[in-house]
Order: structure tokens, then sequence, then C-alpha cells
């Protein structure tokens, strides 16, 4: 008896539902399922599928050939059957199915072969999952990743990401160019080991706190392990994204700053050296912005100005410095082409106010400092002081005038000489006379006691014209080693009595241990009685004279010291030139401290005088241990 087709399909795959137990899932199932012949066309469905391929009626989809109107490419059927057959089964088999309207769907397939009662493969039945959204999603990701990985290897970061446990999953080129390992060796590297143990625990530290908020990027200058061994220094930016599921990946970005750091370092010695060479100048340095605020105010500004560099930068305008008018002046001439050119001042006469109101003479040079766009930012000016410069020319003037005086004082001693040695004769001849007619006129006589004030007055003028040829030309004298100390203990025992009369004291100290010096004894002699006479004519009403020595270097020396009338700076300064005096009684012509003079430098040393009007003086004659004596 011939069956009809259902009652041969039931036979067929043996589709009975014993009490409807599955009936019910078949048709509920949110999933196709499919139910096929081996040759190509379809038994059944359920209405899951047909929805999911846009069919209205399962009438219309049984008569469909399943090779050329549900496979997108025909020819993955029959890799699907060789598949299934090979294999027994299938499962998540990825296949792209069309629907009615022609659209690409995509499915995975889970399906076994149907046999007969020979094994034979009938067909096939299986479960049907529309993964079409999970594709796109997945196209999508990867074209994320794809634009991720293009914009990750434009920049000059290296881009490292990793998970919690610190595992890389990602990494782009620059990354390996920084850490000199290859992506495939930093893939499932621990990236705390790029760090060391410091770092390590700073950026645990940061992790946390970043973990805190997700929006938040931290960023630290730290130093990388690279491959070779070698640090590498670098700048390290942290940030995370958290999933749905709260799993945290960090993205790590790097920077090589290597060369800024280098580039640093050089600004930052080329800084230290200009700041040192600008603090070790001698001269005044001054930088201002274009308003006149003081910007650098160097230590030779502060010596100068008695200003510290705190009180003044960022709070004092250099107007305060200049006189009135004068910076606007300085600004000007900067600014001109008659100083050096436009943008530079080259020493101008200036004179500065220091703190203490006091002006200062100087030179001022200066310069207008541009930026790249040509545009003034700021002036320095270097201020240089002048009056070591200007003591010295006068010092300078000074010695001129004193070389013109000395030749001046050589030809009259040229002059003096002659003279005395021309007077001398007559001099002789008149004394002679007058002591043979001494003895011609009683001793009680009126004209004998005239005849001895001349021969007073004879012997005064011979004792002028002797100091005028000791003036000219000092009494050469072979030199020995004489006792100073006993010198002037001689001196004193033969002149303390006249200081007596005159109520002068007498005060002593000798250095017992004084060393004999290579001297003229006659005229050493000369010039201390010449300072003990000067001494005892500024006492006229008494006083002290202290009289002591002592040695220094190769040096011994002489202090006479009076409690007289003393000298002003005016007078002290004049003392040691010839025919000056300041005795207004006829008591000699002012030769006396100028014989001095000479004889101190003809035996190489010097005489310093320190006096105060009213106080005293005291002359220290320095003289040296030996000294080669040249005619």
């Amino acid at each position: 008896m011939e069956m009809n087709l259902k009652q041969a399909n039931k036979l067929e795959y043996n589709l009975e539902y014993p009490d409807g137990m599955y009936k019910d899932l078949f048709e509920r199932v949110g999933h196709g399922i499919l139910i096929t012949r081996r040759e190509g066309s379809v038994l059944d469905c359920n209405q899951a599928l047909l929805n999911m391929l846009d069919y209205d009626s399962k009438e219309e989809f049984l008569s469909i050939d399943l090779e050329n109107d549900l496979y997108k490419y025909p020819e993955d059927r029959k890799k699907f059957q060789e598949k299934i057959e090979s294999q027994g089964s299938v499962k998540d088999y990825e296949i792209i199915f069309k629907k009615k309207t022609g659209d690409s769907i995509y499915i995975l397939i889970t399906s076994i072969p149907r046999f007969d009662s020979n094994q034979e493969v009938l067909g096939y039945q299986g479960l049907i999952i529309d993964i079409t959204r999970r594709k796109m999603m997945e196209k999508e990701v990867r074209e994320a990743t794809r634009r991720f990985q293009k914009i990750s290897e434009m920049g000059d970061d290296g881009i490292i990401v990793f998970d919690e446990n610190y595992r890389i999953e990602f990494s782009n080129s620059m990354a390996t160019e920084i850490t000199g390992y290859s992506r495939e060796s930093l893939s499932g590297m621990d990236f705390s080991l790029l760090l060391n143990s410091t770092e390590r625990e700073f950026l645990a530290d940061m992790y946390s706190e970043v973990m805190e908020d997700e929006n938040r990027r931290l960023c630290m200058e730290t130093n990388i392990n690279t491959a070779t061994g070698n640090s590498k220094e670098v700048e390290l930016c942290i940030t995370i994204s958290k999933d749905e599921e709260g799993k945290v990946k960090t993205y790590a970005y790097t920077r090589d700053i290597t060369h800024r750091k280098k580039m640093e370092r050089e600004i930052r010695e080329a800084n230290q050296f200009l700041s040192k060479l600008i603090e070790s100048s001698l001269d005044s340095i001054i930088v201002t912005d274009m308003e006149g605020n003081i910007l650098i105010f160097n230590k030779g500004a502060e010596e100068l100005l008695k200003y510290n560099a705190e009180e003044v930068i960022g709070k004092m305008n250099i107007r305060n410095i200049y006189p009135p008018g004068v910076a606007k002046k300085v600004m000007d001439s900067m600014r001109s082409l008659d100083y050096g050119g436009v943008g530079r001042l080259k020493s101008l006469p200036m004179v500065h106010k220091n703190k203490w109101g006091e002006m200062i003479d100087g030179s001022l040079s200066a310069s207008i400092i541009y930026d790249d766009n040509g545009d003034e930012i700021a002036t320095v000016g270097i201020f240089t002081d002048l009056r070591p410069r200007i003591k010295i020319e006068k010092k300078l003037h000074e010695t001129q005038l004193q070389l013109l005086q000395s030749e001046k004082l050589a030809a009259m001693g040229r002059l003096t000489s002659q003279i005395a040695h021309e007077l001398n004769n007559p001099i002789y001849g008149i004394m002679n006379t007058l002591e043979l007619l001494k003895t011609e006129i009683p001793t009680n006589s009126t004209r004998r006691k005239i005849l001895d004030m001349s021969i007073s007055e004879i012997e005064r003028v011979s004792e002028m014209l002797h100091n005028m040829l000791s003036f000219s030309k000092p009494k050469e004298e072979e030199r020995r080693n004489i006792d100073i100390n006993k010198l002037l203990k001689d001196i004193m025992l033969f002149h303390e009595k006249q200081l007596s009369e005159s109520n002068i004291e007498i005060i002593s100290d000798f250095n017992p241990n004084l060393p004999n010096i290579q001297a003229s004894p006659n005229q050493i002699r000369q010039l201390i009685l010449n300072i003990i006479n000067n001494a005892r004519d500024a006492m006229p009403n008494g006083g002290r004279l202290m009289i002591g020595t002592s040695s220094e270097d190769n040096n011994i020396i002489i202090n006479i010291k009076d409690t007289g009338i003393g000298m002003p700076e005016i007078i002290k300064d004049k003392i040691f030139e010839a025919f000056f005096t300041t005795k207004h009684e006829i008591k000699g012509v002012g030769l006396g401290l100028s014989v001095c003079y000479g004889i101190v430098k003809d035996h190489g040393g010097d005489i310093i005088v320190i006096s105060e009007v009213g106080k005293g003086s005291t002359f220290s004659i320095v003289l040296p241990l030996s000294f080669e004596y040249q005619n």
C-alpha cells in the first residue's frame, strides 16, 4: 500500500513526538532548526528559522534549493557535507546563508547526520544560530583595532596595554623601538620588569590612584630597562579603561626623553655657566624687562650699589638707580645709530646712585635683547666702576707733577751746589778774620760781644750752606754695620739735657734683638737729629718724645713720636719738599726734612708720617738690613 508524502517524511526521519513533549520545544526554541536531505532539499524547519531567513511560510521554504538558494557560496554546501560526514558531526561551524531578500546572514551550525537502517546517510539535522550581529561587532572591533593600531603608529609615543596582572597584551612599534624588545618578546611580558624597584613601587601607587578614577591620567619621568641591559630616560603616563564586567586594561604611554633631557642638561649647564660668568664679573651687570623692572642683579651690582639681589629682583625699577631722566636717555641711545649701532650702547659716562645715596662715577655699556621675531624683550647693562681708574689717573698726575718738581729740584740742587761751593771759601775767610780780630779785643769789650755774635751768625750761614750741599748731593761715606740702638742712645745722651730744659720727657723702647744694618753712621745721625729737632720745635710748651725700634721682615723700623701740635693733611703731604717750612721765625730754609728724605731713599728705605692736629706726629723710618748703594 502506497504511503502519502507526509507519511513518507515521518518515516524518513522518524518525526514522532510522543505525547507532544518535543514538538513544543521544536517550535518554540529561539534558534533555528533545520532538517535536510543529503541531495539538497529541505525536510523540515521551525518558525525561528523562517523568521531568521525572512520566509513567510514553511511550504515556501521547503521548496527551495539548498545549495543555490540558502548558501551564499554554493561550494560551502559541499564543504559542509564533507566535514560532517568525515567527522560524524560539526559544532559551531560558521557559514554564510542568504535570506529570502538575498541579504547575507552569518550563522553557526551544530549538526549531525541522519542514517537509514543500513547506516547510509539520509540527510542532516542541526541547530542554526544567527551570529550576524556578533560578526558585525567583531568587524567593528577589528576595524577599531586597525584604526587604533594605525593611530598608535603615527605618534612619537610608545603604547603598551597590559591587564590587571601587568601582563602586556599590546605594544606598538615605537614601544619596541624605545624598549629594544620585539613585539613577540613584549607580548605576555610583565610590564613591571621594564622598571626598577623604586619605579615599580611608584607605579603601584600611581596604579592605585588611577583605579579610583577611570578618567584620571598620571605621568612621571623615569628610567626603563631596555633589552640591551641599559636604562633609558622616558616620560611614562598611564590611564585605565574598564569593560562591562569590570575588567581593567591599563594603557601606558612612553616617550623617549633622552634627547630632551640631554638638551635640558646642556641648557641648564649653559645657564649655570652664564650665571656663574655673570655672578663672577667684577662689573655690575643688571638685566631688566622693557618696562625697566630688574630681572638679574649680579654680585658685582650688589657690592657696588649696596642692594641685595632679593630686594631688587622683581621689586625695583632701574629708574630707582639711575639719576632722573637717565633711563630714557639710555634707551634712546641704544635705539640710535650713533652709539655703536641699533640695540647697542658703547661706554657711556654714567653716574649711579647706590643705596646709601653715594654717587658713583662709571661707564655704562648696554644692549637690547630681541626674541626670534625681532621684538625687544629685555635690556642688559654693564656698569664699570671708574673710581679706581680715576684714582690711578689722579695718582699718575701727582706723580708727573712730582717728577716735574724733582727735575726742578735737581736743577736747583745743582745751582745750590755751585752757589754753596762759591760761598764756602769767602765764609771761611770771614770766619778766620773774625777769629783773628777776637784775639786783639779784650773779652770784656762790647766789640768782643759783637764779634761773637757775628761769628755765631757766620757759623749759622756755614751750617745752612752745609745743609744745602747735603741736599744737593749727600756726603758719600763708606757704609758699615752699625747698631741702631747704640746710635740712638748716644744721640739721646748728648741731647737729653737740652730736651729736659725744654720740659720734654724722653721715653725709649728699644728692641734688644735688633739686628745691625749696613748704613752711613753720620747720615743716619743727621737724619735722627733733624727729626728730633723738628719734634722739639713742635712741642714749645713741653711734652713727651718717644723713641723706639723694632724689626719686620728684612727691615728695621725707628719710630719717633711726639705729643706736639701735629700737622693737617695738606701740610703733611708737603713736609719733604725742599724749602718748605712752617716755622715763622728764621730758623732755617726748609731743607731739613728734604735732606732726611734723601738720606732714607739713598739707603733704600722709606719714611711714613702719621700726624693729627693737636695730638702730635709719628715719624716711622724704615731701613733695609742690607742695601746695595748705587752712586
